[in-house]
């Protein structure tokens, strides 16, 4: 069935390619590119959950939940120094979150939470007020809320099951940002995109698009991965023109490229692929070895000793003729699929044809494997 369903869909794609022209899409170039200076900055706390049902951390395997706990009772006033403190309720916590460009004090992000004890589970948890801090040791937000745990945890006596993560949750909304970024875009004068996957002929094209657009000369293509953008003669605001840049089309340039994972057999063939002429072929040959020992032992008034007898039978296989299945030079997508489908063979041995046919220097693609 597998083997079926994988030849119906190169098939599938073969004649969709065969039959349609060989033209790639546009896209807009702020799906291709980032903006210099215009980028997320990484939260962390360290916080605590209340108001688990027993679930939480046990205070002899976390100590620290219990320290940060009694530091916390102590700064609201509470007194608890010499009582036997050891709830099961409260659990030790790590709080990340993203901060977005341009955030602004007074709005909210959502935030992760994840045990860093051995609590069982979050579920029904509220977070305490977490200060978050940036790489810089300054906090730039503050979480608080209602932890939502989409897995479970259930156990009895003989059995448990666990679906999901019960220990790690969201909060949607739940930190609320306290500082700014000191970032002052409209005043720069200088502005580089980076291009995600480094292109020669792709960062030109941003180029000649944007002059062309701009009718003058504003961005220059320092190298593959850069294109910079002069606004010395630009009269407008910077943020007006990344506004108009980042909506210009173009049709980037793609290399030939295979993806091939291992783990699940799955391969994705990019459209420029090609191979020079290459004789494939795929052998049957199949060797079984069994090993059967039989025990001799001597009559029940006779002399001698019990031994194992050695019996081992072995098989040798080879199934119907192989194929061998020539592919003509510079071939495309729908004739690599074709050829190398007519051979009969799994999406496992096709990764392993795909990797001899790279060895021998007749696939003209670069070879990725995961």
């Amino acid at each position: 069935m597998i083997f079926k369903a994988f030849r119906l869909i190169t098939l599938f794609i073969a004649l969709c390619i065969s039959s349609a022209p060989l033209a790639m899409a546009e896209v807009k170039i702020k799906d291709i590119v980032d903006v210099e200076g215009v980028r997320g900055n990484d939260l962390v706390g360290y916080g605590l959950v209340i108001g688990l049902d027993g679930s939480g951390d046990t205070i002899r395997n976390s100590p620290y939940t219990e320290e940060a706990l009694s530091n916390l009772l102590e700064r609201l006033g509470v007194n608890i120094q010499g009582s036997d403190f050891k709830p099961n309720n409260v659990a030790a916590v790590l709080v990340t979150a993203s901060l977005p460009a341009f955030a602004r004090t007074g709005s909210k992000i959502d935030i992760n939470v994840s045990s860093i004890g051995d609590a069982k589970s979050l579920a029904g948890g509220t977070l305490v007020m977490t200060p978050l801090n940036a790489a810089d040791g300054e906090v730039y937000a503050v979480a608080q809320g209602s932890v939502l745990v989409s897995g479970f945890s259930a156990q009895a006596e003989g059995a448990s099951l666990t679906e999901g993560v019960p220990t790690s949750g969201t909060i949607p909304n739940g930190a609320r940002i306290e500082r700014e970024i000191n970032f002052d875009f409209g005043k720069m004068k200088r502005i580089r995109l980076a291009l995600r996957s480094p292109d020669f002929t792709t960062a030109q094209r941003v180029e000649e698009k944007i002059n062309k657009s701009l009718g003058k000369k504003v961005a220059t293509f320092l190298d593959a991965g850069t294109v910079e953008l002069n606004l010395a003669h630009y009269t407008q605001s910077p943020a007006r023109l990344i506004g108009h840049v980042e909506n210009l089309t173009l049709t980037p340039a793609q290399k030939a490229r295979v993806v091939i994972d291992q783990r699940s057999g799955t391969i994705v063939l990019g459209q420029n692929v090609k191979v020079s002429s290459v004789a494939i072929a795929q052998g049957n040959l199949s060797i079984k070895i069994s090993e059967n020992p039989t025990v001799s032992q001597p009559n029940p008034f006779g002399f001698g000793e019990t031994i194992v007898v050695p019996r081992s039978e072995i098989e040798v296989y080879d199934g119907p003729p192989g194929n061998i299945a020539l592919v003509d030079e510079n071939v495309t997508l729908p004739d690599l699929v074709a050829g190398l489908n007519a051979l009969g063979v799994s999406p496992r041995e096709m990764i392993d044809i795909l990797k001899t046919i790279k060895t021998a220097g007749a696939l003209h693609a670069e070879l990725v494997l995961q």
